[in-house]
């Protein structure tokens, strides 16, 4: 495999990008011809799933092998490519009064599961229940209620103007009713396009056709097969040369002047994707209690290096504001100064180090290939203002356990300072993981902490989106400001396939690409 060091990247430039985009609507977005019926795929995943099953649960839509949990159920919404929240098993939504703390769901009619059996709301019921209690994006469902066959009600704990998109998840799927907690979902039997005939725990799952999908002729293939190759990004490609493999999810975006010549190929960018969150412990003896500590490694980070040279322009990465949401988001907001070195300098005079200072080391994992690119461009642009940051790669295995430490810190296991993966999802869900008793925000408090959950709440029941939108643009403006976290840069997710292959769209949210209207040529 190439290297491809800073300058092969930078003479990259527009050029190649947009001769990059002229192939794109050439090859994969020029495709007319009509869906045929037949065929099996087989595609390698390259992201990785902390939650993968063992030979028990495996078929469980919580710990399948890539988390593409649509394969085999669906959800009673659906995040298109866009992030706009559409229809999947529900027909329609409507909030029951103006607290926006009950909403009211109907069910799609003819919806059948595996077995044959028609969908009613006793399954949504049974199905929540689980979830409610399992997943955190449910816990504010207090409980649910039937309406009747295809009416059900949810009621929260709080109101939630955006409540639509918590059903939409993917862990939040329809499963048959079962009395048994314990049992739902374990036989794998969903609604969705495919299903599972074949699981190999954390390695291969098998699907075929099913006969009874709600979609009109839809799926078209036959049979669908996934790989998981997390942290295998070059046997992936590998054995997509050698034609094992008819696409691969999630490459490195470096590959994408490598691939742009391979025979066959087309390359399939998502508009946004996943980001970085660099974690920023604030337990005692911390240096990031220090608030004047935070802003200057902020200020220090050469965000558009990183786009730059990690992701090779602005088409496959974008810049972060230091909040969840993602660029492309109509609710971001930029930051008012991306770099900023003598500012960084003063800020740390003024906290007391003059002459710089030496950070903890920060720890990362391999989740998606260009990691170790990724923390060195970091480490090398905060150097030229005076900070020294020592960087440490750990595997995969173990890592979501090694970083997290404990949450109550006056045991002395405290969370490090360290690297997390985050997918897009809507404003409500990315601003409140900023939330103070969550790692990823370094178990941040104080005033500051105070005022961002007090906007939230009243961003959750507000109704009018422009309205909504100047409170989370007040949101963003404090995580600016007090940074609890960085979120210097994300990356669009990208994936390759042969051209024979008709209907695949990237999706910003790997987890929420579906495969009912893919076929091959």
């Amino acid at each position: 495999m190439p290297n491809f060091s800073r300058r092969n990247l930078l003479l990259a430039g527009p050029a190649f990008l947009a001769g990059l985009d002229a192939s794109l609507r050439d090859g994969a977005f020029a495709q007319t011809a009509q869906p045929q019926r037949g065929g099996t795929l087989v595609y390698a995943q390259c992201s990785g799933n902390r939650r993968g099953g063992d030979a028990t649960n495996t078929r469980h839509p919580y710990f399948m092998v890539d988390l593409i949990t649509r394969s085999a159920y669906n959800s009673l919404a659906w995040v298109n490519e866009n992030l706009e929240v559409v229809p999947e098993l529900a027909e329609s939504w409507r909030p029951a009064d103006d607290t926006l703390a009950v909403w009211e769901v109907t069910l799609r009619e003819g919806v059948r599961f595996h077995n044959g059996r028609e969908m009613t709301s006793a399954d949504v019921v049974s199905s929540f229940e689980l979830h409610r209690r399992r997943v955190g994006f449910a816990q504010q469902i207090q409980r649910t209620e039937a309406v009747n066959e295809r009416v059900v009600r949810f009621f929260l704990s709080n109101g939630n103007a955006e409540f639509p998109f918590i059903i939409a998840e993917y862990d939040l799927v329809i499963m048959p009713a079962n009395p048994d907690l314990d049992r739902i979902g374990m036989e794998g039997i969903g609604t969705g396009p495919f299903r599972i005939v074949e699981a190999d725990p954390q390695r291969r799952m098998t699907f075929e056709r099913n006969q009874h999908y709600w979609k009109a002729g839809m799926p078209y293939l036959d049979r669908l097969e996934v790989v998981n190759r997390e942290g295998q990004m070059e046997s992936a490609v590998n054995g997509y040369r050698a034609r094992q493999f008819d696409v691969v999810i999630n490459i490195d975006p470096r590959l994408v002047r490598q691939l742009q010549g391979e025979r066959e190929t087309d390359i399939v960018p998502a508009s946004s994707g996943d980001q970085a969150v660099i974690i920023l412990p604030k337990h005692p003896g911390s240096p990031f209690q220090d608030v004047r500590i935070r802003r200057a490694f902020a200020y220090a980070i050469d965000r558009e290096a990183l786009v730059r040279i990690v992701y090779g322009g602005s088409r496959f990465g974008w810049v972060g504001n230091d909040s969840h949401l993602a660029g492309t988001d109509p609710m971001f907001v930029p930051r008012p100064v991306a770099r900023d070195v003598s500012r960084a300098r003063q800020l740390l005079a003024e906290a007391g180090h003059p002459n710089g200072i030496t950070l903890p080391t920060l720890y990362y994992a391999p989740q998606w290939p260009e990691m170790g690119r990724y923390f060195q461009v970091i480490q090398e642009t905060v150097r030229e203002a005076g900070i020294n940051l020592p960087i440490d790669e750990r595997p995969n295995d173990g890592y979501q356990r090694f970083r997290m430490g404990d949450p109550d810190v006056t045991k002395g296991n405290w969370h490090r300072f360290a690297y997390t993966a985050v997918g897009p999802r809507n404003p409500g869900i990315s601003l409140f993981r900023m939330r103070p008793e969550n790692n990823e925000s370094g178990y941040w408090s104080g005033p500051a902490t105070d005022r961002y959950m007090a906007l939230y709440r009243q961003a959750m029941v507000t109704a009018d989106p422009a309205r909504r939108k100047a409170i989370y643009a007040e949101m963003q403006r404090i995580c600016y400001e007090e940074v609890p976290a960085i979120l210097p840069a994300g990356r669009n997710n990208v994936l390759i396939k042969r051209q024979n292959v008709r209907g695949l769209n990237n999706h910003p949210q790997h987890w929420s690409i579906t495969w009912d209207g893919v076929w091959k040529a």
